[in-house]
Parts: structure tokens; C-alpha cells; sequence
């Protein structure tokens, strides 16, 4: 009996992974080099040029950490935080709550400033908390995945300057789908994930580091909590002009990568921005007749990640039992409510390849069958 055999292909319309094109499927199938291959280097170097464009940054610690997003949070908190050190960190849904979770493991003294799951974080809380705490960093999400809330950026971020504190964003689902513009907001650390926006398998996360961010990290009296995640480490391979081994990093993962950034900045991101834009706005008309009303305002929604209240009739039938059939039937994944949202939304992903109108119809159609 075979460990891998054949596997159902699927629509992926939930929170993330979303499917991956197939030339970033083609890449990945490209012959191995070795992590210190003269062609991998080259390579490597072009990757972090493409994400320097995606993050909108000349950042020079610009780098795919080679593990998911949540490697991502846990890089920029650990290293830029020492024990007892002080953080503001703005929560409105699970990855807030996540950052606080891992800043408090790293021994940081964690101020957290609440909003409702579904609304944006409020500005002048969190100036209040940063101007009555003086931290050494803010933390907060452009793009809350639990609920689909957007997070204006710069009101803070301007807040936290003016404390002299470091910023720190989560762009795990912006990245390629909205404006993300590290160095005009004034930006310190911010990380993403390849399984979403960007359309590549899930297993890196993009990052980038503010030189002053890079500063602090020089200037730390205790090691950072992680050794796989040490910057000051990571450094020695990503950036140094002889480059030391620290780790295996994952080659195919790595081709992928690149494809799909290539994919990215060929279509232009201003396209690729009205393209989630317009996906969005098309779901949202199609779903309101069937009683799908969205959860967060239309100002404040991401528009690759909608997430709506469900009808009485889903309610009815059972939600879980109606995503279950989507996906056993039509081939086709969307995602349940997390926390206090369990069972009471969906979370509807269109995200980059996905943002497109003929996966959207294919979705309505599934569901009027289903429903009608």
C-alpha cells in the first residue's frame, strides 16, 4: 500500500493555502541544488529583491524564513523583545491574541489593547496605551485572518514613532493582495506567509527588518530566546558577503518562491490590487441574496479574505454539514469561524490566484444548488 496516493484536486476559497498556479507547481519541480549552490545564492538574492518590491521597502534584512507565518511573528517578537522588556500589542481576533501569546513566552511585559472580533483596533487606545506604557514595541495586524478586518496602519505607527517604539506588522494576509508600504508607514519588522496572497505552498515566511530594527538586535545584553530564529545568525547566511551555513533552507519551497513572485510583479501590483478588489465586491452582491450579510463594515474589509454571518437556512442544515458537502461535492473549501465566531461566519477566501470572477461563480452556483 502506497504512504501518497492520489489526491482530489480542490478549489481552496478558505482562510489559506490557496491554490498555487502552474508555473509556481512547474518550478517546484526543478532539480535540486545544494543551500550553497553559487546558482541558489544568485537565486536567493533575486527573491529578496522581489519581496523588498512586494513589502514596499529597501530593506536589507529582507528574507523568506523558512517556515510559515507564524515563524514569521515569532522572528520579529524574539528578537526585537528581551525579558521584561515592554509591548503594546492591539487585539481584535486570534493573531493578535497570537502575538501577545508569543511575546509574553518571550519573558516581554505584554500590554494588550482590545477590540471587538469583526472591528478595527481604535487609535486612540492605542496611543493612550503606547504614550502611558513607553514600549519598546507595538505590535499589531494590517490583515486580521480570524474576521477579515483591515487595519488602517499609520495612525498608530505614527503613535508609536513618536513613543520612540518599534513597529511591528503582520501582513500574513495583505502581502500581494493590498498596499503594504513598510517604509512609508514607517514600518520596523513585518512578516507574511507564501500560502496566501502570493499563491505558493505554504511553508516560508517573507519577512523584513528596518535597519533600525537590526540595530536593536546588535544591541541586545541577553540571546535571542531562539536559536533557529536568531537574526544575528540568520544574517551570516541570508546577507553575509561569505555566506555561513546556519540551516538546510528549503530549496523547492524557495523555487516557488520565485515563480510566484515573478507572477506577481509581471501582472503589476496596482492590477493585482483591482483584481482582489473587484473578486470581493462580486462575492459580497452574490451572496446577499442568499442571506450571507458581511461581518466587518465595508470600509474596514479586506478584500482578499471576506468573512459574512450565515443565513438562517446554513443554520438550519448545520454549517459544518454544508461546508462538508462544498467540499466533498463540489470540490470546493471555505472556512469555518474561529474563537467567539465559531459557527456563527464563514471565512471566504479570494486570494491571489484565487481572486478571480469565475472561481467566485463557481462558488455561487454550489451554494445555490445546495440551498435552493
Amino acid at each position: 500500500m502506497p504512504i501518497l496516493k492520489p489526491l482530489p484536486k480542490r478549489l481552496l476559497l478558505g482562510p489559506g493555502p490557496s491554490n498555487a498556479p502552474p508555473a509556481v507547481l512547474e518550478a517546484m519541480s526543478r532539480p535540486l541544488l545544494g543551500h550553497l549552490d553559487p546558482e541558489f545564492i544568485d537565486l536567493l538574492e533575486r527573491v529578496k529583491e522581489g519581496l523588498r518590491n512586494v513589502f514596499g521597502t529597501t530593506n536589507a534584512m529582507t528574507l523568506p524564513i523558512s517556515a510559515t507565518g507564524s515563524a514569521g511573528m515569532e522572528t520579529a517578537l524574539v528578537n526585537l523583545l528581551e525579558p521584561g522588556e515592554r509591548v503594546v500589542i492591539g487585539v481584535n481576533g486570534v493573531f493578535g491574541g497570537r502575538m501577545a501569546e508569543v511575546a509574553s513566552r518571550a519573558g516581554a511585559d505584554v500590554t494588550r489593547v482590545e477590540a471587538t472580533w469583526g472591528k478595527t483596533l481604535d487609535p486612540s487606545e492605542m496611543a493612550e496605551a503606547i504614550a502611558r506604557v513607553r514600549p519598546k514595541v507595538v505590535a499589531f495586524v494590517h490583515a486580521e485572518t480570524s474576521t477579515g478586518v483591515c487595519q488602517p496602519v499609520e495612525e498608530i505607527a505614527t503613535a508609536a514613532q513618536q513613543a520612540d517604539a518599534m513597529v511591528v506588522l503582520d501582513c500574513v494576509t495583505s502581502l500581494a493582495g493590498q498596499p503594504v508600504e513598510l517604509d512609508a508607514w514607517g514600518i520596523d519588522a513585518a512578516y507574511s506567509g507564501t500560502q496566501k496572497c502570493l499563491s505558493c505552498p505554504p511553508g516560508l515566511s517573507p519577512t523584513s527588518f528596518s535597519a533600525r530594527a537590526i540595530d536593536a538586535v546588535q544591541a541586545r545584553e541577553t540571546p535571542v530566546q531562539s536559536w533557529f530564529l536568531d537574526l544575528s545568525l540568520l544574517a551570516g547566511y541570508y546577507a553575509g558577503e561569505k555566506r555561513v551555513y546556519h540551516h538546510t533552507a528549503p530549496i523547492t519551497a524557495t523555487y516557488g518562491l520565485a515563480a510566484g513572485l515573478d507572477l506577481v510583479l509581471e501582472e503589476g501590483l496596482p492590477t493585482r490590487f483591482a483584481r482582489h478588489r473587484e473578486a470581493a465586491a462580486r462575492l459580497v452582491d452574490g451572496l446577499a441574496p442568499m442571506g450571507f450579510v458581511p461581518l466587518v463594515d465595508a470600509a474596514d474589509r479586506l478584500p482578499m479574505l471576506t468573512s459574512v454571518e450565515l443565513p438562517e437556512r446554513i443554520r438550519s442544515l448545520g454549517e459544518g454539514s454544508v461546508r462538508a458537502r462544498l467540499l466533498q461535492t463540489f470540490g470546493i473549501e471555505v472556512g469555518a469561524g474561529l474563537g467567539p465566531l465559531a459557527g456563527e461566519i464563514w471565512r471566504i477566501g479570494l486570494m491571489g490566484e484565487n481572486a478571480r470572477p469565475e472561481t467566485v461563480d463557481r462558488l455561487l452556483e454550489a451554494l445555490h444548488e445546495i440551498l435552493d
